[in-house]
């Protein structure tokens, strides 16, 4: 079952930014701050520097479908705000499905995200 929605409003992003825990990864800077809600709660901040429209879609499109594919495959815990940031120092052409697939793989385990087994 997907359980997710998307932060839209600068005060929920400056909120999980400024509150939240911080983890790193090749392409994004990762915030996570737990809410009181039985859902998580995504938002992504790409900036111009990533490059013009169609760059900063494709990024998100393919962390948004990373995103699911985890959320479906490996049980994710819900009640957390996740926002990403691009890194302006990433270069975009070394960004596939599988390297961001990847990338929050590791970042989800550091944060201990993922539903214990068993």
């Amino acid at each position: 079952m997907i359980n997710t929605c998307t932060i839209k409003s600068p005060f929920e992003f400056q909120k999980v930014i400024l509150k939240g825990q911080w983890y790193g990864s090749n392409f994004f800077s990762i915030y996570i701050l737990p809410n009181k809600e039985n859902i998580n709660k995504i938002g992504l901040g790409i900036g111009k520097k990533a490059g013009k429209a169609n760059r900063r879609n494709r990024i998100k499109r393919l962390i948004r479908e990373a995103y699911k594919e985890l959320e479906i495959k490996n049980e994710l815990k819900y009640g957390y705000n996740i926002v990403f940031i691009w890194k302006s120092k990433s270069n975009f052409e070394d960004l596939t499905f599988e390297k961001t697939k990847n990338d929050l793989d590791k970042v989800f385990h550091k944060a201990s995200l993922y539903k214990e087994v068993g």
